[in-house]
């Protein structure tokens, strides 16, 4: 189901919810086998995951601050520190360590945007009337152009600079 489909969500909450399990299903999809990464749907992966992130920067957190009368939410930069490590570890190929990664990252981020008083709900209670308007913004939100993974000498040193900025470590041990 493509975050299109699901449009009968009826609130931030949900949308967002619902698209973080779509996106959960492809990472699984792409490691269910052991010694291979299914690299189609990695790659869906990747490019719904980029686009999710690009609606709660470009769209959500903006429409938070503007129902804040211009003050941001208290947990907007570590959100943001998460989305730059998230979208660094999108960047090399899907090595074991990487997926290991990324699933640790996801498993706390997550948490926070879903659990009670996180990022969504928060969101859903500030748009208060306005919360269809958001909600329709977040749904025709555009795909996102996606770069090949990159194994260039210079992407695991960024890899490790954002996971550090946003307080996480690379799962190296990780097979």
């Amino acid at each position: 189901m493509t975050p299109r489909e699901s449009e009968q969500a009826g609130s931030v909450t949900d949308f967002l919810m619902e698209d973080h399990r779509r996106l959960d299903k492809l990472l699984q999809q792409a490691v269910a086998h052991a010694d291979q990464i299914d690299q189609g749907a990695y790659d869906q992966f990747r490019a719904g995951l980029l686009r999710h992130i690009g609606m709660e920067e470009k769209i959500l957190l903006p429409a938070a601050q503007r129902f804040r009368g211009g003050e941001p939410l208290p947990i907007a930069a570590k959100l943001r520190l998460d989305h730059g490590a998230i979208a660094s570890l999108l960047m090399p190929p899907p090595s074991a360590a990487v997926i290991a990664t990324i699933f640790a990252v996801l498993k706390v981020h997550n948490t926070i945007e879903e659990g009670p008083g996180g990022l969504y709900e928060t969101c859903d209670k500030l748009a208060g009337s306005e919360s269809a308007q958001l909600l329709a913004k977040l749904q025709a939100a555009p795909e996102v152009a996606v770069l090949p993974c990159s194994d260039s000498p210079a992407v695991m040193p960024a890899v490790q600079r954002a996971l550090e900025r946003a307080g996480y470590d690379f799962c190296e041990d990780e097979t």
